[in-house]
């Protein structure tokens, strides 16, 4: 990606972003387009961003969630993708985007999942989604191709949930921001010097040490390692997740919502007779920043039998492509990590969001530019995302994690 500096322009910041993806991105954007005037540094390790999250993800989007914060979060991220060109103030050069609204299909095949389907169900209607809960019978007649007889609920939303251009997003958000004056640098984070309770200085692997008004942590799957750089320990580490582009021999007759298969394993359309399919290994262990290694036995072993059981037209495929990714996985609920530290108060966290990152990073982008310009929130309060509860030891659990 283009606009990369190899040094930072001056000695001191008023705000470093610590990650240029799209979450560090959204919240440069959205300091320009509150009237922030002050200097902005976003530092990036690898300018490519080959193996960013935001590179690699499903890009996609949905309303089905446990919890009514992260609902709300991502319809504001629905109105915000179908609105980009108008948000980035009419700029024709802006493509006019859409969700493909094939929807998220949630299979249950106990009592127990099923509950926890019809609570969440309660709390989404009460938040104005367009969840459905669906009796097998009921998935049969809307997906005739789709094996039921194990089932006993689904779960099914078809409005703003799906896919969505989140490259082209986040394209936008890095172009407008740098060309409001933020500055990106290529260069890696390797220390934060502190004086009493507050970070005052950035060091640069390339030797340059900048100062700093206000720290955004926006590593990623590095954020406990920066994190740890101010003293902070943040239980977030890098999980694998692993992707393959399928053709099927015969196309289904009808989109396919991504479908999550009881066993965890989950598939979706993509378009013209390919599909995309996901999932992890049972034993799912952190890994090292830098490995993206394939698993090329988990697809004959666990991916593709799922899938083919489930959807019986799938057992004539042929891959495409694979990779994998990493989630930035937060151990205590799978829920982000946001606002500032209760002690180093200028140190503010945009980390653990555990593979939702994408769809919520316009609602995060704007809450994290709010508390550095305001001190607070003025659009959705995003208190109960803050450190606190990692303290504490006090989960928000997400309970609707693919």
């Amino acid at each position: 990606m283009q606009g990369f500096q190899t040094e930072p322009k001056h000695d001191a910041y008023d705000v470093v972003i610590i990650g240029g993806a799209i979450m560090g991105s959204s919240t440069a954007w959205w300091l320009t387009q509150m009237g922030f005037t002050g200097r902005v540094l976003v530092v990036e390790r690898d300018p490519s961003y080959e193996q960013a999250a935001t590179t690699l993800s499903f890009s996609c989007i949905r309303q089905q969630f446990s919890t009514e914060l992260n609902i709300r979060i991502s319809q504001f991220g629905a109105e915000f993708v179908q609105s980009l060109r108008s948000r980035m103030g009419g700029d024709d050069r802006v493509p006019e985007l859409k969700i493909q609204n094939f929807g998220y299909l949630y299979l249950a095949d106990d009592e127990d999942f099923a509950n926890v389907l019809r609570a969440n169900h309660a709390v989404q209607a009460a938040a104005g989604a367009g969840t459905r809960l669906l009796t097998p019978d009921q998935i049969k007649a809307e997906f005739p191709f789709m094996m039921v007889d194990d089932l006993v609920l689904g779960s099914l939303n078809t409005r703003d949930e799906g896919y969505f251009d989140g490259s082209t997003v986040f394209d936008w958000f890095h172009r407008k921001a740098r060309e409001a004056g933020v500055e990106y640098v290529a260069d890696e984070v390797v220390g934060l010097d502190l004086s009493g309770a507050q970070v005052t200085g950035v060091r640069l692997k390339s030797g340059r040490t900048v100062g700093c008004g206000t720290v955004v942590n926006a590593s990623g799957t590095r954020g406990a390692k920066v994190a740890a750089m101010a003293g902070i320990s943040i239980p977030i580490e890098p999980r694998k997740r692993f992707n393959w582009v399928i053709q099927a021999e015969t196309p289904l007759d009808r989109s396919l919502p991504l479908t999550i298969d009881p066993s965890g394993v989950f598939v979706r359309e993509v378009g013209g007779g390919t599909y995309m399919a996901g999932g992890h290994a049972d034993v799912d262990p952190a890994v090292e920043f830098d490995d993206f290694t394939m698993d090329h036995g988990l697809w004959m072993e666990k991916i593709w039998p799922y899938i083919a059981t489930r959807i019986p037209a799938f057992e004539a495929v042929k891959v495409i492509s694979e990779w994998a990714g990493q989630y930035d996985y937060n151990l205590l609920d799978q829920n982000a990590i946001t606002g500032p530290h209760p002690e180093v108060a200028n140190f503010l966290f945009l980390n653990g969001f555990s593979g939702h990152g994408l769809q919520q990073s316009p609602a995060m982008g704007r809450a994290t530019a709010e508390l550095i310009l305001h001190g607070g929130y003025r659009t959705l309060d995003m208190t109960e995302f803050h450190f606190g509860r990692i303290a504490e030891g006090r989960a928000l659990v997400e309970g609707a994690i693919i």
